[in-house]
C-alpha cells in the first residue's frame, strides 16, 4: 500500500532438497519455521537503543516478532526427492538453518514493488527491517525522484 507502507505475503513456494528425509513432516515445519523466523528478521524485529545505548524494544510490547497471522495464506512447502549424493548420516542434509536466507525473497520482492513505482528504473533504499514505515519512505523517496526526474525530462 503505497499510502501506509502496509503489505503482506500472501503466497510461498518452498522446494527444499533435504537429502534422504529422515522425518518429512519434522523438516516441512523445521522448514516453515525457518522461513517465517527469517520473514521477521527481514520485516518486523527492529531493535532501537536510546540515546543511552540501552536496547528499548526489550519485550513483546517493543518487539514484533511475526505471529500466526504474518502466516502467508497459500505456504506450500515440498521436499526433493533425492538423497543426499554426498557422504552424511543416512544422505540427510540440513533443513532448519537454510530456510531461514529464504525469506529474502520477500525483502527482495518489496523492493521490486517499490520499484515498480518507477517502471522499474530505479532501485529503491530499503534497509532492513523492512517495517511498514520503512516501506512508506522508500516509497515516498521514490516517489520524490521520479517526481523531479519527470520534471528534469519536461524542463529538457
Amino acid at each position: 500500500d503505497t499510502l501506509s507502507g502496509e503489505y503482506s505475503v500472501d503466497k510461498v513456494d518452498v522446494l527444499h532438497d533435504v537429502g534422504n528425509s529422515l522425518n518429512p513432516a519434522i523438516d516441512i515445519g523445521q522448514i516453515e519455521g525457518a522461513f517465517i523466523q527469517g520473514m521477521g528478521w527481514l520485516t518486523t524485529e527492529e531493535l532501537v537503543w536510546n540515546n543511552d545505548g540501552r536496547l528499548t524494544s526489550e519485550n513483546m510490547a517493543t518487539y514484533k516478532i511475526p505471529a500466526i497471522g504474518d502466516t502467508p495464506k497459500h505456504f506450500d512447502v515440498k521436499l526433493f526427492g533425492r538423497e543426499n549424493a554426498e557422504d552424511s548420516i543416512y544422505h540427510s542434509k540440513a533443513v532448519g538453518e537454510p530456510p531461514f536466507m529464504l525469506a529474502i525473497s520477500v525483502w527482495c520482492a518489496l523492493k521490486d514493488a517499490i520499484s515498480s513505482i518507477s517502471g522499474y528504473t530505479q532501485d529503491p533504499q530499503l534497509d532492513t527491517p523492512a517495517t511498514p514505515e520503512r516501506v512508506l519512505n522508500a516509497v515516498m523517496q521514490l516517489q520524490q525522484a521520479v517526481h523531479v526526474q519527470n520534471a528534469q525530462q519536461e524542463h529538457q
